[in-house]
């Protein structure tokens, strides 16, 4: 009911003319959009997570509004330094992609090439250098793979005998007990994927074949620097895709983030992305002191010369967001409605 009233709501304002009038105005022309994503659908990923991941053609019809719709797309870097500048050109937007999965190599990239737009890619680091699926991310999928089976075989796996695959929540249930697992025994990333090829088999998947389509998996050392010769501009995501609390840990994660992105022939590391969009006041001088300028969240909203420089807004593009939402968005009048502006994490993160 919320939706459709909503949807109601933005179809009335944009045919009375209030898109245009917002997109047009001095109050937009002073604020950058920040566009976040973060997986495109190989396969049915969108259908497993669409608060993460989004179809290719849905993808190529964003980029087709940004293109007809007489937006400013701006290099991350250069859209902060107008906007705190007070000079950006109207309807400035920046586009920014979380991750650095190997489905952006294979199907974001060649639709962001032929659109002729720049963008940021936060590139994290651990997956890249061993190249296999994300653990917990790969287990979630392949347990949703057989939603609503009830099994026999959790004893095998060390957990409870009956894999109650019905509900989200019973899945995500078995996931966070093989991570305990895997935390417990300390175990190796290689030992991981050992795991997640065990849960496979007892779910009757081919593993191998789904390691081969790269499903989950991130870009490699080569990709990216195949990548940045083409001029993608890479910035920092961490190595291990999460933010202790523990300064030094914390510094560990960007400096080996950076030398790992150093490694694949990269160089200019000043912008960040919070992994999952988790901040915290203690985080602002420690990036500060690693010499990060900016740094984003997935807090909703629309960025000003007001926005704290480590703490600016995004907004989040997902297979839930219509079409019609998202040009609110592009106009401002989305940032003018919202509610929340701190976001609910709804990603699982990347863990090694």
């Amino acid at each position: 009911m919320r939706n459709s009233i909503r949807r109601a709501a933005l179809h009335l304002l944009k045919s009375a003319g209030v898109f245009r009038l917002v997109g047009d105005s001095r109050w937009r022309r002073a604020r950058l959009l920040i566009l976040c994503y973060h997986g495109i659908a190989l396969e049915d990923e969108h259908q497993w997570r669409p608060a993460l991941y989004l179809e290719p053609a849905r993808l190529e019809q964003r980029l087709e509004l940004l293109r007809n719709g007489r937006y400013n797309v701006l290099p991350l870097g250069e859209g902060l330094r107008q906007l705190y500048a007070g000079a950006l050109p109207p309807r400035s937007v920046a586009i920014t992609f979380d991750d650095g999965t190997y489905d952006f190599y294979k199907l974001a990239y060649p639709l962001l090439k032929r659109s002729g737009f720049p963008f940021t890619v936060y590139q994290t680091t651990y997956y890249s250098e061993n190249p296999r699926p994300v653990f917990n991310l790969i287990c979630s999928y392949m347990l949703w793979k057989r939603r609503g089976a009830l099994l026999d075989k959790g004893q095998a796996l060390g957990l409870s005998p009956i894999m109650d695959l019905r509900t989200e929540a019973r899945r995500q249930a078995i996931v966070r007990s093989l991570e305990e697992i895997s935390e417990r025994e300390n175990w190796t990333g290689s030992q991981k994927n050992e795991l997640a090829s065990r849960l496979a088999a007892l779910l009757e998947i081919d593993y191998e074949a789904l390691v081969a389509k790269r499903i989950l998996q991130v870009m490699s050392p080569q990709e990216v620097a195949l990548l940045a010769q083409q001029g993608v501009d890479f910035q920092l995501h961490t190595h291990r895709h999460r933010m202790p609390k523990d300064e030094a840990l914390f510094r560990r994660e960007i400096r080996d983030n950076r030398e790992s992105l150093r490694r694949s022939g990269l160089h200019q590391f000043v912008h960040f992305c919070y992994p999952s969009g988790a901040h915290d006041p203690k985080f602002l001088p420690w990036l500060l002191s690693e010499g990060v300028v900016s740094a984003t969240t997935c807090d909703p909203g629309l960025a000003s010369s007001k926005s704290n420089a480590l703490l600016l807004p995004r907004l989040v593009d997902t297979t839930r967001r219509s079409l019609l939402e998202f040009e609110s968005w592009l106009t401002g009048v989305g940032d003018l409605l919202v509610m929340h502006r701190t976001a609910i994490p709804r990603n699982l993160p990347l863990s090694d």
